[in-house]
């Protein structure tokens, strides 16, 4: 079984990030860059089932910048055998890049795309979705466990009061949630390896699909300061300040 895991690069979530000062986006200059957390959780569970003999092949895909080559390349160290990376130094949105990965599918063939829930830049939490609906592919999304069958793989995910368990045919789509598994880091002899597994680049303008995003950054600002917190000396000045200033309780 083949399974494919698109990855996204990001800012590294340890940075704490600076808006430019025209508010037309985040300064990357000089930023510390890493895969998305969520596509390392989709990256290990692919790892995992490779491992226990019911996947043969991990390809990992990406679009971006020729930049993008770093991740990949991680990614190989974590486990996966060979890497695409679909060039373009464009904004894309989140309906092209599914539009772009459902190519790959259509090239690849993988009988499972395991996918992070959302990306921790645009949070837009959609492109597993619409990967789902461009391919014909059943979806199981927010994966906290996942088990593989003969000719299926159920997943289950959290909702509110307890949890839901799906039963999806193969091909399909998952996309992961924080709790699904824990990352393993990659090792040094793993990264050595990875510089010599297979990385293909292919221009995304290449792959038939109309690059031009419907969606413009309008502004970008940052959160505002938070005041200071304060020490109170009983239960009733907190209850007197809940009522009197804050007015969330009567």
């Amino acid at each position: 079984m083949k399974i494919l895991v698109p990855v996204k690069r990001v800012i590294d979530y340890n940075v704490k990030v600076k808006v430019k000062s025209d508010g037309s986006g985040v300064d990357l200059t000089n930023v510390k860059m890493a895969l998305n957390p969520f596509c390392e959780i989709a990256i290990e569970e692919a790892v995992r089932l490779k491992e226990a003999g019911t996947a043969t092949e991990v390809v990992v895909v990406s679009i971006g910048s020729n930049a993008a080559q770093e991740q990949l390349r991680t990614a190989l160290a974590l486990g996966a055998d060979r890497a695409i990376l679909l060039e373009s130094e464009l904004v894309l949105d989140s309906l092209q890049v599914a539009k772009l990965i459902a190519k790959v599918v259509e090239t690849e063939q993988p009988q499972l795309v395991i996918i992070g829930k959302q990306a921790i830049d645009s949070d837009n939490n959609q492109t597993g979705q619409m990967l789902a609906a461009l391919t014909g592919m059943g979806q199981g999304t927010f994966a906290s466990k996942l088990v593989m069958n003969a000719n299926c793989v159920q997943v289950t995910r959290e909702i509110d009061g307890g949890l839901q368990t799906v039963e999806l045919s193969l091909p399909a789509v998952v996309s992961t949630d924080l709790r699904l598994n824990e990352p393993r880091y990659a090792s040094l002899p793993n990264i050595m390896k990875a510089k010599k597994k297979p990385l293909e680049i292919k221009a995304a303008d290449s792959m038939g699909v109309l690059l031009k995003s419907n969606i413009s950054t309008l502004n970008v600002s940052a959160p505002g300061s938070r005041s200071a917190g304060v020490i109170l000396g009983s239960v009733a000045e907190l209850v007197s300040k809940l009522k009197q200033e804050a007015k969330v309780i009567a």
